[in-house]
């Protein structure tokens, strides 16, 4: 891809997103600080609606290539955005959601592969989105999260293994570069709704899914690590607490470290997104050595997290129930 033709996309996705704003300031399309917010400042909402218009740019100018990847991720995305601004029955937007991740599977041609691949190819989307969509609490977390991952991806696409249109990953990044602009600050312009991290999530795991389809190694599952730990070990200490794990909530670590703790919201982003990075590196350094090698880890990160969590909130706050 050309330097002019990159330029060209970049200017096109800011200006996208000032025309977004615009529109969402005229109807209002705005995040209300509650009790459950990491924000105490009215802020514009659906600012990730660049994901998808960059991919749907992309796709426009290159013949339509991945067909079935992009309706899913246009009708997933469409769902999002109406959930962010009317909130949907349940059951339409599931049915969305499930429609969506049955076309990607076209996609990767996965239904020529045995029934418990399709299972598990789809617990593992249904989660990446709903951690997603947990994780995008406080400003840069999603953005430049996401933007480590489709570095990372870049790089294993170019330097380890090709296995999907770098152009492509590239018109991605470059909509996360402009996204991240106006959210990874201390006040953020935007962020990203529903339809941001849905649809980032999407994007995502259509890459990794290509990436684990073309390499047949799982372990590129790990490059979402961090925001898998975090999502898992909260619903676990959820449950344990007994809890209604479905209820909103501001139980995750980075919650309690940006609310409890009052540490800057960019400052813990910061700090997740280097977390992912060193696993990253690790992974790429290790995706060829013995599998013992991915599993320790795996375990050594999980462990370091649980240790982190109880040093820092505490044993009673994590496993004890104030609900009677």
């Amino acid at each position: 891809m050309s330097i002019p033709i990159l330029i060209l996309y970049f200017v096109i996705f800011i200006a996208l997103e000032l025309v977004y704003f615009k529109i969402a300031d005229r109807y209002n399309i705005i995040d209300k600080p509650n009790h459950r917010s990491s924000h105490s400042s009215i802020t514009i909402r659906g600012g990730g609606i660049i994901f998808p218009l960059a991919v749907l740019a992309y796709s426009l100018t290159n013949g339509f290539q991945n067909f079935y990847f992009v309706i899913g991720l246009l009708a997933i995305s469409t769902i999002s955005f109406l959930d962010d601004i009317l909130t949907l029955n349940n059951k339409v937007r599931l049915s969305i959601h499930l429609t969506s991740v049955l076309l990607l599977f076209f996609q990767w041609d996965l239904f020529s592969l045995s029934w418990y691949w399709v299972l598990i190819a789809l617990i593992f989307v249904i989660a990446t989105i709903n951690a997603y969509n947990f994780m995008d609490g406080i400003n840069g977390i999603t953005g430049g999260y996401s933007l480590l991952t489709i570095a990372t991806l870049y790089y294993i696409n170019t330097q380890v293994v090709a296995f999907t249109s770098n152009e492509l990953l590239i018109v991605v990044g470059l909509s996360l570069i402009v996204f991240n602009f106006f959210n990874f600050r201390t006040k953020a312009k935007c962020f990203a709704g529903d339809v941001g991290s849905v649809s980032v999530a999407f994007i995502i795991v259509f890459f990794i899914g290509q990436l684990i389809l073309t390499t047949q190694n799982l372990s590129y599952i790990l490059l979402l690590l961090v925001y898998g730990t975090d999502t898992a070990f909260t619903v676990l200490f959820r449950k344990i607490r007994k809890e209604n794990i479905f209820e909103a909530h501001r139980s995750h670590f980075y919650q309690f470290l940006s609310n409890q703790l009052k540490y800057a919201h960019i400052f813990v982003s910061f700090i997740y997104i280097m977390a992912q990075l060193l696993i990253n590196i690790a992974l790429i350094l290790l995706i060829n050595a013995n599998m013992l090698y991915v599993t320790g880890m795996f375990l050594t990160f999980v462990f370091i997290y649980l240790v982190l969590r109880f040093v820092f909130e505490g044993k009673e706050k994590l496993l004890v129930s104030y609900h009677h």
